[in-house]
């Protein structure tokens, strides 16, 4: 009897833990992702830490996820690329600030208020770093 109710207990929690993972985004974020982004009709949604809804999806092949407030407001769109593919500004700085064995992923990022940059971690101990950078090689993070 012990186990069928712990086991119960588990599959409960599960079926929880999967709802809010795959969460389904509200009206208004919906409807501001299709004015973004016609024709992607099945992006994955997830609700993050904050409360804000994540959407993932491809066009072309590229990975994107786009980040919207539960009233609909676009926060960031990101997508992952290759370090040969960062602005030769961002490159030179990476070259001869930052040791470039070091980085472990690559995003170029809109954001609603930052408006284009792209996101540099580098491995460090502990927690990794992320620095922000404009195309021009402008940090604006550190």
């Amino acid at each position: 009897m012990k186990k069928h109710i712990l086991f119960t207990l588990l599959i409960t929690f599960f079926l929880a833990c999967q709802n809010s993972s795959n969460a389904q985004a509200p009206d208004a974020v919906k409807k501001t992702f299709q004015k973004m982004y016609p024709g992607e009709n099945d992006p994955d949604w997830h609700k993050d830490s904050n409360g804000n809804y994540e959407s993932n999806f491809k066009i072309d092949g590229i990975k994107y996820r786009a980040d919207y407030a539960p009233n609909g407001q676009w926060i960031e769109t990101e997508s992952s690329i290759d370090v040969k593919d960062l602005p030769k500004a961002i490159r030179d700085v990476i070259k001869s600030d930052y040791d470039s064995d070091d980085i472990t992923e690559v995003e170029k990022v809109e954001h609603h208020s930052k408006g284009l940059f792209y996101d540099v971690e580098f491995k460090q101990k502990g927690k990794n770093k992320d620095i922000e950078f404009r195309a021009n090689g402008e940090i604006i993070n550190q």
